[in-house]
């Protein structure tokens, strides 16, 4: 994915019917469709379906099969209700017939009310550290098939800086937290409604991983397969994805081959955006 208008292209569906949408897949390196794509996607459709002002507040997915890449994707919309605050849709997703994911969605009207939130935590800001890949150039030597592998999937439309040095973290066991500054790489308009669908996309990187880091010796001994099971957001504010956010997150469980992950995404000013959570499969090969 090398732009934002790419990635934009890639969540806006093409209309079937009224309530179907078609959407093309994004070549992910590691051969399978990415989480963050079907999320995005879905999005995406169950917002063609709702009025205007009415604002996701809230997605739950189940990941059912692995999408296959050479194939489009399908996505048919249940407007199962439209209240006086709130919309409600359910959206399916398949290939060849069969489902891959379902996402139950909540839109609402904006409403005063009281409000509180978590503080951000205190980490080094983003001007401070270095991207992702600027990390990945310190191991290039050193571990160069690790290397490549890495550079491939790090995605060229967002820009990562990891508070910790994500590349040591993925060698040793250490603690099940982690933290990223993120934005987009360009600065395009973009309206709220694909804001969410964006965040949704990017929401996907990361997380699942930070499950992995008390187990990183283990998990690094031979093949381990990971993949989704469900990821659920909240939205939370308005915010703005060009501009740095920070992704926090931490893993309170892991066990039966799942690992659970959650992560709290603030704005520059501390302001709680969006929260977050997953789990997913890490089965070791026997």
């Amino acid at each position: 994915m090398e732009s934002i208008k790419d990635l934009i292209e890639l969540l806006s569906l093409k209309r079937i019917d009224e309530n179907i949408f078609e959407g093309e897949n994004y070549q992910a390196p590691w051969g399978r469709v990415f989480g963050g794509q079907v999320l995005g996607q879905a999005l995406h459709a169950a917002y063609q379906t709702v009025p205007e002002e009415r604002i996701a507040h809230s997605l739950h997915g189940y990941f059912i099969l692995g999408g296959d890449l050479k194939y489009p994707i399908r996505y048919e919309v249940d407007t199962i209700r439209n209240g006086g605050s709130f919309t409600t849709r359910r959206v399916v997703a398949l290939q060849n017939g069969k489902a891959i994911f379902n996402m139950a969605a909540s839109f609402q009207v904006k409403a005063d009310g009281v409000d509180h939130q978590i503080p951000m935590p205190n980490l080094i800001p983003p001007e401070k550290l270095t991207t992702s890949l600027e990390q990945l150039e310190e191991i290039k030597d050193a571990f160069p098939s690790a290397y490549q592998r890495l550079k491939a999937i790090q995605p060229k439309v967002f820009e990562f800086k990891p508070v910790e040095k994500f590349t040591t973290q993925l060698a040793k066991n250490g603690s099940p937290f982690f933290h990223t500054w993120l934005r987009t790489s360009e600065k395009a308009e973009i309206d709220i409604r694909m804001q969410h669908q964006l965040l949704a996309y990017a929401s996907d990187y990361n997380l699942l991983t930070t499950a992995t880091l008390p187990h990183r010796e283990q998990l690094n001994k031979g093949k381990t397969f990971y993949a989704s099971l469900d990821h659920a957001i909240w939205f939370h504010r308005d915010f703005d994805i060009r501009k740095w956010l920070l992704y926090s997150m931490d893993s309170p469980s892991a066990s039966n081959s799942r690992g659970f992950a959650r992560g709290s995404v603030f704005d520059r000013q501390g302001i709680l955006v969006a929260s977050v959570a997953q789990e997913g499969l890490m089965r070791q090969s026997i």
